[in-house]
């Protein structure tokens, strides 16, 4: 019986141990570094990339993003948008794709290919394999979105806007103001919001 008893524990343990290792790469804080910069990732277009290279001189958006979540088809539309505003304040931006639990189930390249050119992406889209950058950002969700300022220290970190469901009534759109606050020389007002989304399908 005590054997038992002991067995079941061990197992609860264990069980614990792994969803907070799981759990447990904690989200970038504010004023955090970027991680990884130097990591490889491969972008739709077949080119290997590293964070500091999409990086430009006034900072670095780096969107989680993915092929086959809903609450990135409400946001998806924005994205074009938001590219356009960070390259006019000399910004860099890629989104990753770190579902790799899925990636033959609509997030493989192929699949990425296809929803960049129905979606006419203009930015970088790649694969984070192994979701290597998602564990070390502490992402969770797709989308979720980071910014970083031209030393690549985080100022930013949370949803796109305020409204997932219908662009024309945003109210707070949350990283144009932090980019605009970012540049001004400012402090971002508004630095972490919660993101919304699908949870991110890491391997098990």
């Amino acid at each position: 019986m005590a054997m038992g008893k002991l067995k079941m524990m061990t197992a609860t343990l264990s069980v614990i141990l792994l969803c907070t290792a799981f759990a447990g790469a904690q989200s970038l804080k504010i004023k955090d570094k970027a991680p990884l910069t130097d990591e490889k990732v491969v972008d739709i277009s077949g080119k290997s990339l590293t964070l500091n290279e999409v990086a430009e001189s006034n900072g670095l958006l780096v969107i989680f993003s993915c092929n086959t979540c809903p609450w990135v088809a409400k946001w998806e539309d924005r994205y074009n948008g938001l590219f356009q505003h960070a390259r006019e304040n000399s910004i860099g931006m890629i989104a990753l794709n770190p579902n790799e639990r899925i990636r033959n189930k609509g997030e493989s390249m192929e699949d990425m290919k296809r929803r960049a050119d129905k979606k006419e992406y203009d930015f970088f889209y790649a694969l984070d394999e192994n979701h290597r950058l998602a564990d070390a950002f502490g992402a969770n969700r797709t989308p979720e979105v980071f910014l970083f300022d031209d030393e690549l220290t985080l100022v930013y970190h949370g949803a796109i806007d305020d409204n997932a469901n219908d662009a024309a009534d945003v109210e707070q759109t949350y990283v144009i103001n932090a980019i605009d606050e970012m540049v001004s020389g400012n402090s971002v007002s508004t630095a972490v919001t919660k993101s919304l989304g699908c949870t991110i399908k890491r391997i098990k």
